[in-house]
């Protein structure tokens, strides 16, 4: 019959060095394989207790894993600004000034970062500004991942626009400037869900127009539906991932939506996650499609 893992009281919820706890004789290096801690990065544990995300991963590694001068960059650094996109056992991204590692469950990004960049949260633990989070997010991500996380931190208002825009425009000339910069162009704080996001980027950068997102579509003042991404001048839209509901009540409330919306003119076409996986281009052929008739009705 096997024992209960040792855990002593010291360490109930705690995020702690393996090498310290053994050092006070409060854990061995067997306790320490037991199933009463997770092992987070090389000599890091915490209390199987502590529910996992990548949040805590990253305050983790920024309090025990890396050296002095680096910090939390990239999605890691906007998973503790709260915009929480990107899963528990994702690598925990690190902007550091001198080349180190390499460590399990790290990605380390080198390069210059000046003490106006970063912020210091509970436990000292270093990350990058919002401000400089979005710059590395533009840089080290593609378009429609990084304009993901940009829409969550605008939508928050831990980065404003306005602010945005100018920290990526003083950075002209720097490598990736210009990448940076048409990312962040299509950043939209007033989109609801990250797939949404990541739909919108991808549209336009197929080559369509720029949507509006999150559109009301009205009727003498009388609202008919909202919708993720609309172009109001073609009454076209798309929605994501829309279904029809199992129960009665909401089955005649979809169906009332959709012929108010066929009522007033509109032509929406439904996006979901399967399609936008396997048949991307065929949704870009039906929007454009729905567009070019519409301009040819006018």
């Amino acid at each position: 019959m096997s024992r209960s893992p040792r855990r002593p009281a010291e360490l109930r919820r705690r995020i702690f060095r393996g090498s310290e706890v053994r050092r006070l004789g409060l854990l061995t290096a067997s306790d320490l394989r037991s199933t009463g801690w997770h092992r987070l990065f090389r000599d890091v544990y915490a209390d199987a207790d502590i529910p996992l995300t990548h949040e805590v991963r990253a305050w983790a590694a920024g309090r025990y894993a890396i050296p002095a001068g680096a910090a939390i960059a990239g999605r890691s650094a906007a998973a503790l600004h709260g915009a929480g996109l990107i899963a528990t056992e994702e690598p925990v991204e690190v902007l550091s000034i001198r080349d180190f590692g390499p460590v399990k469950g790290l990605e380390i990004h080198r390069g210059p970062l000046p003490p106006s960049q970063v912020v210091a949260l509970r436990g000292g633990v270093r990350v990058t500004t919002p401000l400089r989070t979005g710059w590395d997010l533009g840089r080290w991500q593609p378009a429609e991942e990084a304009v993901a996380h940009l829409d969550v931190l605008l939508a928050r208002g831990v980065l404003r626009t306005p602010e945005l825009t100018a920290y990526v425009a003083a950075q002209q000339g720097e490598p990736g400037w210009r990448r940076v910069s048409e990312t962040v162009a299509l950043a939209d704080p007033a989109a609801e869900s990250p797939q949404e996001s990541r739909l919108r980027v991808r549209l336009v950068r197929a080559g369509l127009p720029v949507p509006v997102a999150q559109f009301v579509l009205a009727d003498e003042g009388r609202f008919v539906a909202r919708f993720a991404l609309a172009w109001p001048g073609s009454q076209v839209a798309v929605e994501y991932d829309g279904v029809w509901h199992a129960t009665r009540e909401q089955l005649e409330r979809d169906r009332a939506r959709l012929n108010g919306v066929l009522g007033a003119g509109w032509t929406v076409i439904h996006v979901t996650a399967a399609r936008m996986r396997d048949d991307f281009p065929g949704i870009v052929r039906e929007v454009r499609a729905a567009l070019t008739v519409r301009a040819n009705l006018w």
